[in-house]
């Protein structure tokens, strides 16, 4: 190798020295620096002349496990979903407040139960009336304020939403642009790793908003998708979600396919070729902070409002309701006849038949449903009571052919013998036995003669369970139940129920009512309340059910947190072992450090020998 070579390959060990030594300050100088990937110099040999050879240093790369990385980002998903969800979950446990303590609704139902106790064994005293009316009082405030409570988490969380979406919009803009930055860089750029840093900030950001799949193409572009398949970035194009809502959620804003009908905020994404996508309808996000908003508002804070609406209906109800059961029809055919006079919207005919066919027994509640808008009734599959609804306004001869209409099929058939009587027996195919029929109605008056009186109230309306194509009259009934006004003024008529004749003084024939009702008595409840399913309903007294529901989301929220808790571990688990690849070592660094400098040492002595003996070849020629 002659002098020149070996002074070229000398400069070239200088350069790539120094080339090196700028990326070990700069890792050196980011340890510390948040989303910063060490770098290490790419350097290949180059051969100089016909002898001997220089080393090149051809740009950076980035240390770092994209599989880890990959993993990294699919739990971080999973934590942002599991932190919104503890997080909503526990601020609803502090609106049902302390299991047994004051001001929760289990307190509120004992003290009205108490009251109503107490009534009886004082044999319907003034002073235990009013106590009692104060106590019905205080358990319908306490369901408005559970209700006002549920509805106002919903209302954050729908708040929520559009933050979280201009959140996720500001990380897609920013990782769009950063892949268009990259564009004029080649991969190995010392400025391409800066900004390849960058656009991973972003995307993990993006992460713990939404679930995301990260692609990288061979020219470096970061297209970005969701589990679903839906870009959200692409090369430096990006999506962008459009969240418009109307404001704070009541029990009645509800989600709907048909945006018309939707009483929630809409939810949609812009892709990147022009086209919008309902996100709720296509279920575009299955992860992060956003799918737990969406599931919250839409799911489980909706259910957490039908359990207290259920338990309010089921007060009401169970005080003002009255079933009558049907006068036997001895035939041929057998059946019943049944009073269908003054079924009020929402008051049901209960009928029990078996088919002899199959020998099984299946139970039919007709509802009577003014609003011919909300007929069919829908019902799920096996669904038992099977529930069929009917419109009573247009009389007699209208409501038998419509059950005719709706039920002949089960070997059923109506008529109308007189007046107000339906009759129902079997068609005389044999096919069907009736077994058992009542209606059920709503009592109005406070002095019907029965001890059966509208005591809880829908604001100042009656509750007869009315259903209309807008919706249930049950839903939202927490947030307004009352106690009937006319009984706050006259609380004696939890006592006397009747005029005439006069109910005799000391009489408990209504308080004795009321509390059994309230505690002993077992009713059904709906599957939408999470318990029981439409086959198998949950049945129960009032305070098994507002137990079991209390300790449903009691377990909601305990498992809530485990599962943030063991999420944030294994986040912090992929965290450091992504971190032991992609983090700087000052340890190696400083190692590589002295490597440098002794190489950096060693072309300087090369060079300086070079000059050395071309200063005594010099000499020589002098």
């Amino acid at each position: 190798m002659g002098l020149s070579s070996s002074l070229a390959s000398a400069m070239s060990g200088l350069r790539a020295n120094q080339a090196a030594l700028a990326i070990v300050s700069s890792n050196v100088a980011n340890a510390q620096t948040p989303g910063y990937v060490v770098q290490t110099p790419n350097q290949i040999e180059v051969t100089s002349g016909s002898f001997g050879s220089t080393v090149l240093t051809t740009g950076v790369s980035r240390e770092l496990d994209l599989y880890v990385q990959g993993q990294l980002r699919t739990e971080t998903g999973g934590s942002g979903y599991a932190d919104q969800m503890a997080s909503i979950l526990g601020q609803l446990q502090n609106v049902y407040g302390t299991p047994g303590g004051d001001g929760t609704l289990e307190s509120a139902l004992n003290q009205f139960t108490t009251a109503l106790q107490s009534l009886s064994t004082s044999g319907g005293s003034l002073s235990a009336q009013s106590v009692a009316v104060t106590a019905a009082q205080s358990l319908a405030q306490q369901l408005n304020a559970t209700s006002n409570g549920i509805q106002t988490l919903r209302s954050n969380v729908e708040q929520d939403i559009g933050a979280t979406a201009q959140q996720a919009n500001t990380a897609m803009a920013q990782i769009a642009d950063i892949n268009t930055k990259l564009q004029s860089l080649t991969a190995n750029d010392p400025s391409a790793a800066t900004l390849m840093d960058q656009r991973d900030a972003a995307i993990n950001s993006l992460s713990k908003l939404v679930d995301v799949r990260v692609v990288t193409d061979s020219s470096g572009q970061a297209n970005v998708f969701t589990s679903t398949g839906i870009q959200l970035v692409g090369a430096g194009l990006a999506s962008q979600f459009t969240f418009s809502s109307p404001g704070a959620l009541t029990a009645n804003s509800l989600y709907d396919p048909n945006s018309v009908k939707s009483g929630v905020g809409t939810l949609s994404i812009k892709l990147p070729n022009g086209s919008a996508t309902d996100v709720v309808a296509n279920n575009v996000v299955s992860s992060g902070r956003l799918a737990a908003d969406l599931k919250l508002r839409d799911q489980t804070l909706v259910q957490a409002q039908n359990q207290v609406d259920q338990l309010a209906a089921t007060m009401a109800s169970a005080l003002s309701d009255k079933t009558t059961a049907g006068t036997a029809v001895a035939g041929p055919p057998s059946g019943f006849d049944l009073d269908v006079s003054n079924v009020a919207p929402g008051n049901t005919v209960n009928l029990t038949y078996t088919d002899t066919a199959t020998n099984t027994q299946q139970q039919i509640s007709i509802v009577n449903v003014t609003d011919p808008a909300a007929l069919p009734l829908q019902n799920a599959a096996n669904a038992n009571p099977l529930r069929v609804g009917v419109d009573f306004s247009g009389g007699m001869a209208s409501i038998v052919s419509q059950l005719n209409s709706a039920l002949g099929a089960n070997h059923l058939q109506f008529s109308n013998p007189s007046g107000t009587t339906l009759r129902v027996v079997d068609d005389g195919t044999g096919s069907a036995t009736v077994n058992a029929a009542s209606v059920t109605k709503t009592i109005s008056s406070l002095t019907s003669g029965n001890p059966q009186l509208p005591l809880f109230t829908d604001g100042t309306a009656l509750y007869t369970g009315a259903i209309a194509s807008t919706g249930l009259q049950m839903t939202g009934l927490a947030g307004r139940i009352a106690v009937n006004s006319a009984l706050v003024t006259d609380p004696t008529r939890l006592s006397v129920y009747s005029t005439s004749p006069v109910t005799p003084a000391g009489d408990t024939t209504r308080s004795d009512f009321l509390y059994s009702q309230l505690t002993n008595s077992v009713f059904s409840y709906s599957p939408q309340t999470g318990l029981g399913s439409s086959s198998q309903p949950f049945s129960g007294t009032v305070p098994s059910y507002l137990q079991q529901f209390l300790s449903i989301q009691s377990n909601a929220a305990t498992q809530a947190k485990q599962l943030q808790q063991g999420q944030s571990v294994v986040v912090s688990t992929l965290q450091e072992k992504f971190n032991s690849t992609a983090s700087v070592n000052i340890d190696t660094e400083m190692s590589n450090l002295i490597q440098l400098q002794n190489a950096y040492a060693a072309n300087a002595h090369i060079m300086s020998v070079v000059q050395s003996m071309m200063n005594t070849l010099l000499q020589a020629q002098g």
